[in-house]
């Protein structure tokens, strides 16, 4: 559904919509969240996975509009959302003529892309942590059947 806040048009949708997914097309529109939370999740491995939750006052969509690209993650309800709609032109104004949005946004891109690169980190560490219990299971197993080895040539050299 659609309504205004002053002249800034606003959407709203209910508990587990859907307000885009991964790969739409922008539209040429960002949202700032006005009421609610939003889940952003992206796929990985074929299943979703939670990368974000935005909060009263927050941006999102806006990588689609300043990458010029199609939507990179997918963004849910949580609970009942209602959005102020950005369109890019908007927001472009918005962040030439206020520094200091601009300055609040790139801090908000650079803390999304550092959060990114940490998830990327730890995934790594999990994968490396599960490669190493892997290969002590391995190990152990191997030694494991030289014993058994060792106690049935035993067991044929006694007989």
């Amino acid at each position: 559904m659609s309504r205004q806040i002053g002249d800034i048009p606003t959407r709203t949708f209910a508990p587990g919509e859907v307000i885009f997914r991964e790969g739409d097309d922008a539209k040429g529109e960002a949202f700032l969240l006005h009421v609610g939370t939003v889940e952003i999740r992206i796929k990985v491995g074929g299943e979703e996975r939670l990368v974000n939750t935005i909060k009263k006052g927050e941006l999102l969509g806006d990588f689609a509009l300043f990458r010029n690209a199609p939507r990179s993650a997918t963004a849910i309800a949580v609970d009942a959302v209602t959005l102020m709609v950005l369109p890019a032109n908007r927001l472009d104004h918005m962040v030439r003529s206020n520094p200091a949005l601009a300055m609040a946004i790139i801090r908000d891109l650079a803390n999304r892309m550092l959060a990114g690169e940490d998830r990327a980190r730890n995934a790594e560490m999990r994968a490396a942590a599960a490669e190493d219990r892997a290969r002590t299971t391995e190990a152990r197993a191997a030694a494991a059947e030289a014993r058994i080895g060792e106690a049935r040539g035993a067991e044929g050299r006694t007989a």
